[in-house]
């Protein structure tokens, strides 16, 4: 009898830990910038780890005034693939001017 409890408390404890959801490897909140003449943009919950180019910046207009409105750590590019010795990096709720460019950007 006490066999038999002990092996349905594994299994239920087994069966708890699968069901249970993983956390998303993802910056929680919104990171924002604009394009072209002024154009708002953004991106809600990034994923964190991976290089995101910025979407409406091209070779000859970047995205510019980033707003990282996540709870992660964003550094930006001048340069598309998160390459490049030109970068910043912004805190979470860090708000830059319209003077910083970005083309590529990667939350911690």
């Amino acid at each position: 009898m006490r066999l038999r409890n002990a092996a349905l408390a594994v299994a239920s404890a087994v069966a708890l830990v699968c069901a249970v959801p993983t956390s998303a490897n993802a910056a929680t909140g919104d990171f924002l910038y604009k394009v072209g003449p002024g154009i708002p943009a953004g991106m809600a919950d990034p994923a964190s780890g991976h290089c995101i180019n910025v979407f409406g910046a091209t070779e000859s207009d970047p995205a510019f005034a980033p707003e990282n409105f996540t709870n992660s750590t964003a550094t930006v590019f001048l340069d598309f693939d998160c390459s490049g010795d030109v970068f910043y990096v912004m805190n979470p709720g860090k708000v830059l001017g319209n003077r910083l460019k970005l083309r590529s950007v990667i939350f911690s």
